[in-house]
């Protein structure tokens, strides 16, 4: 196992911890593409609303991401610097994001609402 394999695996344990994917790291990555907000937007605007609505939502399952949709939504630039700050390669991003972003949405909308503190 690589030194980028060891990180990558340090950002997956933390992502799956207690805080989740709404510990600082997350979040602070996120700020960079806009945070919450801004990644719903793109995902919004490419056609994965549906998706959007159903993380916020209080009484749905949430609906999955592919890697390929998140590529597709938010663009190499975009991915290229979540790979920068989670510190692992551009080719994993979409993938961390398609396991943990539908929960940290859901975490950060406990009312249906985003919390965009």
């Amino acid at each position: 196992m690589g030194l980028l394999d060891a990180l990558g695996g340090d950002v997956e344990k933390m992502l799956s911890g207690q805080q989740g994917a709404n510990s600082p790291i997350f979040t602070e990555a996120l700020a960079g593409v806009g945070g919450f907000q801004g990644v719903l937007n793109m995902l919004q605007k490419s056609g994965l609303g549906d998706r959007v609505e159903s993380w916020l939502s209080t009484n749905a399952a949430n609906l999955p991401v592919t890697q390929a949709e998140l590529t597709a939504a938010l663009g190499d630039e975009r991915l290229q610097a979540l790979a920068q700050k989670f510190g692992i390669p551009m080719d994993q991003v979409a993938s961390l994001l398609s396991q943990h972003l539908p929960a940290a949405v859901d975490q950060a909308s406990p009312n249906g609402t985003l919390n965009t503190q």
